[in-house]
């Protein structure tokens, strides 16, 4: 049996796809980059298995998360959400996605794609941690809080460095698989 990060819910399949597949693996696609941060966002206050079960009703209610078509829901868009049991119906975190869709596409539009410019904070490169236990993972860091300062001069909200710090294990920019993990070190790959 393959040993995982301690932290993973072992009875929830979804969680044990996406911890295999997806988390800790350098992500570079813009698409991607704003899925991430829109969920972490939705996440904050809940746990992430309750986002990860609701995920794929938030790719549907937020066009594949497409930065460009979200920064077009106005008010009535925003309504119809407010009653989508497929989501987390919070209205200042659903706001925000669509706010956090603006700020992005400046980002795109400035450093020619969001890819070049979150991944300029640690120079192209992951930082690659081999934690030992649960315990040993931060919550935040200082390039998280430079991150979350960044995001939030831009326009960005629900970016805190906590979920930035989250962000950042999911995008693969930290690769914080534990040292018992089968993914954990330098073993995981690039997708």
């Amino acid at each position: 049996m393959k040993q995982r990060c301690q932290w993973l819910n072992l009875k929830n399949d979804l969680y044990i796809q996406y911890h295999d597949r997806e988390w800790g693996r350098p992500i570079h696609n813009d698409l991607e980059h704003f899925e991430y941060i829109t969920l972490e966002g939705a996440q904050a206050g809940l746990s992430w298995e309750t986002v990860l079960n609701k995920r794929e009703r938030y790719k549907q209610v937020f066009k594949g998360f497409d930065p460009q078509k979200v920064a077009k829901f106005g008010p009535k868009q925003v309504e119809k959400l407010m009653l989508d049991p497929g989501i987390i119906r919070n209205r200042l975190k659903i706001e925000s996605t669509i706010s956090n869709a603006k700020a992005f596409i400046k980002i795109q539009q400035e450093f020619g794609s969001f890819d070049n410019y979150i991944w300029s904070f640690v120079n192209g490169r992951p930082i690659i941690n081999c934690f030992k236990n649960s315990a040993d993972y931060p919550t935040k860091t200082q390039l998280s809080d430079k991150i979350s300062k960044e995001l939030k001069k831009r326009g960005f909200r629900f970016v805190g460095s906590t979920i930035m710090y989250a962000y950042m294990q999911a995008a693969g920019i930290c690769q914080d698989h534990s040292e018992q993990c089968f993914l954990g070190g330098k073993r995981i790959r690039s997708l």
